[in-house]
């Protein structure tokens, strides 16, 4: 099993130490970047950082020099906002900050984005993403939004003070078979499942399958309101919607 002093990158080794308190997280964080080089683990720290002009020339400078964009994509930018995430759920950093890396990540993905568009690479599958109804805010939405579509995911975002036939009509539209809800609110949690309810009686419950997430949702609401998954963080996201889309290794 990999171990923190295992990696290299000083930035790195330092934020998964302080940052990342859950062993089940800190295992994960560190298999991330154990097997992966010192070149994606500047971009990653750069990520981190909110470093937005360092990330696109060490984006740029990985491409050239031969690097597969999957793996610049990978083990660099979505390894880097795994800890953004995080922190930023655990409340060690808050929405200046994670604007900051959001700007650096994209950075980097313009960089990302035309080589995969050129290989004619599949989207892994289709997701709506929305904050429920009643609720505005989205920063952790976005996260998962970001980290969705740098994972190979085809994502609408719906955007915040989503109803339930808002969702609904997206799915028809875009023959959609993920739906990724989230609340900020505990006074608008009770709307995922209304939202859930509204599927059951389009008798559309069957052909998705739905993930909820964010700061007041725990699974054991999530399983009462009948959701398929719930995700603690943009990491989580990721993970789930591959599992219910088929497409986890």
């Amino acid at each position: 099993m990999a171990e923190l002093k295992d990696i290299q990158n000083e930035v790195i080794r330092q934020e998964i130490g302080e940052f990342i308190e859950r062993e089940d997280e800190r295992q994960k964080i560190v298999g991330l970047y154990a097997n992966t080089s010192s070149a994606m683990h500047d971009i990653a720290a750069n990520i981190i950082l909110g470093e937005h002009l360092k990330v696109d020339e060490l984006t740029r400078q990985a491409i050239e020099g031969g690097s597969d964009a999957l793996e610049v994509m990978d083990d660099g930018l979505i390894a880097g906002m795994a800890i953004v995430g995080i922190k930023f759920r655990e409340n060690f950093i808050f929405v200046p900050e994670v604007l900051a890396c959001a700007r650096a990540m994209k950075a980097g993905m313009k960089h990302i984005d035309p080589i995969l568009s050129a290989s004619g690479i599949e989207p892994v599958g289709k997701v709506i993403m929305g904050t429920v109804k009643g609720d505005l805010h989205d920063i952790g939405k976005n996260l998962c939004v970001m980290m969705l579509r740098g994972a190979g995911f085809e994502v609408l975002d719906l955007g915040v003070d989503t109803s339930p036939d808002d969702f609904i009509e997206a799915v028809e539209e875009h023959s959609a078979n993920l739906v990724g809800m989230s609340a900020l609110l505990t006074t608008t949690m009770p709307n995922m499942g209304k939202t859930i309810e509204a599927f059951i009686d389009a008798d559309l419950r069957d052909d998705i399958k739905i993930m909820v997430g964010g700061a007041p949702v725990t699974r054991e609401f999530a399983d009462d309101m009948g959701a398929d998954a719930y995700g603690a963080n943009a990491v989580e996201c990721v993970d789930i919607a591959k599992q219910l889309s088929g497409a986890a290794k």
